[in-house]
């Protein structure tokens, strides 16, 4: 079975080394245990279902059953994993492993000694507690012949843009780079509502996917994100962009990662700025993906050294505001996305 090559994607959070191999859930694949660890419900989800589904598409007679370790009755596991009369394949989905009960834990250790043919004995793991460790460590020891696929949180914004793109890459749909942008901006506090909008994006609209459609399918949530107001500014609009930090402001948009968003911004075109190699080599030694290098080397159209200094220092200033080192936070921004709308200095008074 192949070994996940990335932690983002399929391997596992923690630092233990682990004896057995390490599954995407994207591309899950069953053995007599399949443990499913992680906090990330969306990817959780794929994953058990793309289980149950390999299982199905090899004999439809699959047997699936549900059983919960933290309400567990005795003699459950071994009476779902043994052979039926007729000698179906079964699938155990065991849920609330973090909280299992004693008599689960139990019965679970010993039936990693013996694991029952045409049996696959699905384990999830949220990794809320240290409950069942026992359990893991002995499966990840390589017990009863089984696979991880670990479901780590996916709190980064390269990593929701990883996510997005590999929706559409697997469903074959083309989307432009700014839509998907704006898509995953749109959605950056719930990877269950983005996994539904790419799959609302797939499913309905029939051609390539655009800014636009991206715009009106989600307009009122795209015009509000924190990337809209500092890619207006960015470029230079400032009209636009004084009136989408009102709209953010007005939805109920956080000051503090209104201004990371601005200056995470500002600070990967200072990065770029002045190197000439290709994107490609450029973003491996950076650090960063191949689009965030395109969109960067667009970004600093009519920016120099000096008002990218400047930008990046009122940048600075604005997130101690922001932080509690001044009282009107919105005035903070206003004067953060004027001296970078503007590219120069605030001439207001201060507050």
């Amino acid at each position: 079975m192949p070994a996940c090559s990335s932690s983002r994607s399929g391997g596992r959070s923690t630092g233990t080394r682990s004896a057995i191999p390490q599954l995407s859930w994207r591309e899950p694949q069953p053995a007599p245990i399949v443990l499913v660890s992680g906090p990330e419900e969306v990817c959780a989800e794929r994953a058990i279902a793309g289980v149950r589904d390999y299982l199905r598409a090899e004999d439809a007679s699959l047997e699936v059953s549900d059983i919960r370790a933290d309400d567990y009755a005795a003699g459950t596991l071994l009476a779902l994993t043994s052979p039926s009369l007729f000698g179906e394949p079964r699938l155990v989905r065991v849920l609330g492993v973090e909280k299992c009960s004693d008599a689960f834990l139990t019965e679970a250790l010993s039936y990693l000694s013996h694991p029952q043919d045409g049996a696959t004995v699905l384990l999830r793991h949220t990794g809320a507690s240290v409950r069942g460790k026992k359990l893991l460590d002995a499966i990840r020891a390589g017990q009863g012949g089984g696979v991880e696929i670990a479901c780590p949180a996916l709190k980064r914004e390269s990593d929701r843009f990883d996510f997005a793109a590999a929706e559409f890459s697997q469903a074959r749909k083309r989307i432009a780079p700014g839509a998907l942008r704006a898509l995953v901006s749109a959605f950056a506090d719930d990877l269950t509502e983005l996994a539904a909008a790419c799959q609302q994006l797939i499913s309905d609209v029939a051609e390539d996917i655009t800014e636009q459609t991206v715009v009106r399918y989600y307009g009122g949530r795209v015009e509000t994100s924190a990337f809209t107001v500092a890619d207006t500014a960015i470029a230079g609009r400032y009209g636009e962009a004084l009136i989408a930090l009102r709209h953010a402001l007005a939805s109920g948009a956080d000051p503090v990662p209104l201004v990371a968003a601005i200056a995470s911004k500002l600070r990967t075109m200072a990065r770029v700025a002045g190197h000439r190699e290709p994107s490609a080599a450029l973003a491996a030694r950076l650090g960063l993906k191949d689009w965030q290098v395109d969109r960067a080397r667009r970004d600093l159209s009519g920016w120099t050294e000096s008002t990218l200094g400047m930008a990046i220092q009122a940048a600075a200033r604005a997130d101690a505001e922001v932080k509690g080192g001044s009282r009107d936070s919105v005035f903070a921004l206003e004067r953060l996305v004027t001296v970078i709308a503007t590219r120069e200095p605030f001439a207001g008074a201060s507050r």
